[in-house]
């Protein structure tokens, strides 16, 4: 057995002297393709096989025959084939390519919620974006993308809100939140969000819109918002703004100009001359939020409140708060930001919407619309056996109308979700409980038309042209002014609606 023990060794060595770089080779296919660098593997110590002492020397041939025996015994030691099975746990010996691959994003747990406070929880990965997470939602619910949902972010204590741009990291968002701070993320509709590309005219008027340099002839709307997304052109946007002074109550109308590289105000009344201009905000490090209730938290002079918030801010002493004169002021001090700051990413994000994992389309049915009733051909309800009572009050289950809320909370709705022209919602009205009031948007500012009821040989009728055209129910007058003008400013095309994840 011994005998056969040392053969065996014999052999293993006299192949390991043959061919040395068999051993590396294996040894290099245990490790993979590590680094070059990683210390290489302690060798197996020296096979020394035991020989028992010799009795008596047997003559010259006997001691040759030992020394020959020895010497392939005592042969070079052999690397270790196998050195992942003793080599130390801080030492890279297998690739990562020898083992499964596994998702390393961490999962964290958020909350979202909608316009009337409910609210859902997602575990999402530390990469998804607002679009993702808008598009979960959908998909959860089955409503229908249109692309107008929104993620938005609001923070409650200092009354600011804004949109939380498609592209951007939801984590990232949540990681400048305080810990004691009652922030929210709000998942509702924005008509508005991209609206800018479509309807340039309504976003930049001429009086708050130069140009650095000289430019032949007028400039339209569509040639300005190019040279927004251009990096080499810009137009500047200028005007009289209150800017509340810094550490005080006290708010201050000043004469402001937006630039490429930041916004800026003059000295002295309306001056360009670089001598007259200071530096007021960068881009860069801070988001521009609307002001929720900037007249009571702020004291501000007007409702049309904005502001830059640094994304590590230590309190509202921070906050570099801003009021504009008008709503479309407004709205166009904060859509020239927004493609300052972005430039071409936003309009990425408006010609490539993200269309979801399971092929969601817009044709799927959203649970909002089973309630509604369409009309016949003779402009009647299908359901004829429905009585006039129920025509009148059938109504309360679409998601255009909202009963008993004030015409501020109408507006208010209205221009969360986007002050885009035939943006509409129906209410109950407060002055006389019998009628209705159809709320809408054109223009960048807010109409209400009064829905008057009107009885005709004992039915009663609702209409808005003193009863030249009259309707049985709302549904019928809704559904005739989305296909038709009439005595709108505009056909209605967006509601708004109160949804519940």
């Amino acid at each position: 057995m011994t005998t056969s023990l040392q053969d065996g060794q014999s052999a293993v060595g006299r192949a390991a002297a043959r061919d040395p770089p068999l051993a590396a080779q294996v040894c290099g296919a245990a490790q993979g393709r590590g680094d070059a660098r990683d210390p290489a593997p302690a060798p197996w110590p020296p096979v020394r096989a035991f020989v028992p002492p010799a009795d008596a020397p047997r003559g010259a041939a006997a001691d040759r025959r030992k020394k020959k025996d020895l010497d392939v015994l005592e042969m070079p030691s052999i690397p270790n084939p196998f050195p992942e099975l003793c080599c130390s746990p801080f030492t890279s010996v297998l690739s990562a390519g020898l083992f499964p691959k596994t998702n390393s994003r961490k999962k964290q747990v958020i909350k979202v919620y909608s316009e009337d406070e409910t609210s859902r929880a997602l575990e999402v990965p530390s990469d998804i974006t607002a679009r993702d997470v808008c598009q979960l939602l959908i998909l959860k619910n089955h409503y229908i993308d249109d692309h107008s949902w929104t993620l938005f972010e609001h923070l409650p204590h200092i009354g600011l809100e804004r949109t939380i741009e498609d592209h951007e990291l939801v984590i990232e968002v949540l990681s400048n939140w305080g810990m004691e701070e009652e922030n929210k993320l709000y998942f509702r509709k924005n008509y508005a969000k991209y609206e800018f590309f479509k309807n340039p005219m309504y976003f930049f008027p001429e009086h708050m819109v130069s140009f650095a340099t000289e430019t032949n002839g007028e400039i339209s709307p569509t040639q300005i918002l190019q040279m927004f997304l251009s990096s080499s052109t810009y137009p500047e946007i200028h005007g009289f703004l209150h800017a509340k002074e810094q550490g005080k109550k006290s708010w201050k109308k000043i004469y402001f100009l937006l630039r490429r590289s930041g916004l800026y105000f003059s000295t002295k009344g309306t001056s360009k001359e670089p001598r007259h201009l200071q530096f007021f905000s960068e881009f860069g490090n801070s988001d521009i939020y609307m002001s929720l209730a900037g007249k009571k938290k702020h004291g501000a002079p007007t409702n049309y409140g904005f502001c830059f918030k640094p994304h590590k801010a230590g309190g509202p002493r921070d906050l570099k708060m801003l009021c504009a004169e008008e709503e479309q002021s407004r709205t166009c001090w904060v859509t020239a930001i927004r493609l300052l700051k972005y430039g071409m990413q936003l309009y990425q994000n408006y010609m490539h919407p993200y269309q979801g994992r399971s092929g969601c389309s817009s044709q799927s049915i959203s649970p909002m619309k089973k309630g509604c009733l369409r009309l016949g051909t003779h402009g009647s309800p299908t359901a004829s056996s429905q009585s006039s009572t129920t025509n009148m009050a059938i109504h309360r289950s679409q998601p255009w109308f909202h009963h008993k809320i004030s015409r501020d909370e109408a507006q208010r709705l209205i221009i969360q979700q986007g002050l885009v022209d035939g943006v509409f919602l129906v209410r109950d009205s407060q002055s006389n409980p019998k009628t209705f009031v159809l709320s809408m948007s054109h223009g960048q500012k807010i109409k209400h038309f009064q829905i008057i009821p009107v009885e005709d040989e004992g039915e009663m009728f609702h209409t808005l042209d003193d009863g030249h055209t009259r309707f049985t129910d709302l549904i019928q007058l809704v559904e005739f002014y989305q296909l038709n003008k009439g005595v709108l400013p505009c056909k209605l095309k967006h509601y708004c609606a109160r949804i519940t994840l």
